[in-house]
């Protein structure tokens, strides 16, 4: 696929330099700023031959049809604000920005000057996550009772945000995705054990209008890394297992013989899914976003409503875990 459009990245720090990698892979990137100086040495060596610079003002100033901001992000608003100001299509990191309102009035800014923004919730690009979608929405499953998220690793510790903030928007995003729903409840609880006020681990319960739940367990401070999703329906289950790359349908379910529940133990299935890197993917829809001058499926209103839970969860995790209704 071939775009003729120039791309300027904000950021080449942990994560933006695989957006440096990406977009220079696909042709289209003319530059990248940094204000730290081996940010844009690291640049230098992924992408040679592409300008660098310290100074946003620059991209702002540049040619770039499109700026992608992957800053600290406490700089999402007000970066993503003066690109789209500027006249530019943005593709920012999650989380959009820190507070619903910020969020809001990017959504907001972006319609009304007719630019196309795009969050960077890159687990919706995910060919195997995507496979576990499809199925959990086709209805092989039965109905959906409930959905457990578990993203726990050693590190990256963060210092400007918690893990909630860090981790959970990914999870938050597929699962809103797959109820097509607001949660009507959400309660977290966590840990702060290795800097005071920055949660280190966090649970969260989230309620669904039809009944359902889903749970979210994120963590950077734990033994061995694990990235996995459990979808329970009344008919089947399916685990995607993001360390083995595996998506396994599981035939069992809970049967009632009389007022006594059977558990009926059926063979795992394995199921195929599409190879390709979900960042590629990811950089690609902003890319088509640009030319069909059409909103991808990760626009500002979906990293909205990503705001609108972590906003909750946060709000109940400074209450001690006391649940948090959304009106």
């Amino acid at each position: 696929m071939t775009f003729n459009y120039e791309i300027a990245v904000a950021g080449c720090g942990y994560w933006g330099a695989n957006l440096v990698r990406v977009f220079n892979q696909l042709g289209v990137l003319s530059l990248v700023c940094d204000p730290a100086e081996e940010n844009l040495y690291r640049a230098s060596q992924i992408a040679p031959g592409t300008k660098t610079t310290s100074s946003f003002s620059d991209a702002l100033a540049s040619s770039a049809d499109g700026i992608v901001i992957a800053a600290p992000a406490v700089l999402h608003y007000s970066l993503a604000k003066q690109a789209l100001e500027a006249g530019k299509d943005v593709f920012v990191e999650k989380p959009l920005a820190l507070t619903y309102a910020n969020g809001r009035e990017l959504v907001t800014l972006a319609s009304g000057l007719g630019r196309i923004l795009m969050v960077g919730h890159v687990l919706e690009y995910h060919p195997g996550l995507t496979a576990l979608q499809t199925l959990a929405r086709s209805g092989v499953l039965g109905d959906v009772r409930y959905l457990s998220s578990t993203r726990v690793s050693l590190g990256k510790v963060r210092n400007e945000e918690n893990v909630l903030w860090s981790f959970a928007p990914h999870d938050i995003a597929l699962i809103l995705r797959m109820f097509k729903a607001r949660p009507t409840r959400i309660a977290a609880s966590g840990g702060n054990f290795l800097r005071p006020n920055i949660a280190d681990l966090v649970q969260i319960s989230l309620d669904f209008p039809n009944g359902a739940l889903a749970h979210i367990f994120v963590s950077w401070l734990n033994p061995t890394k694990e990235q996995r999703q459990v979808v329970v329906g009344s008919q089947k289950m399916a685990v995607y297992d993001d360390v083995t790359k595996e998506l396994i349908l599981h035939h069992k379910q809970i049967n009632f013989d009389g007022d006594q529940p059977v558990p009926i133990y059926g063979k795992g299935e394995i199921i195929s899914f599409p190879a390709g890197e979900p960042l590629l993917k990811e950089c690609e829809a902003f890319l088509v976003a640009i030319a069909a001058r059409k909103p991808p499926i990760t626009d500002g209103a979906s990293g909205l409503r990503v705001l609108e839970v972590l906003e909750a969860a946060q709000a109940s995790l400074d209450g001690g875990g006391a649940p948090v209704s959304l009106p």
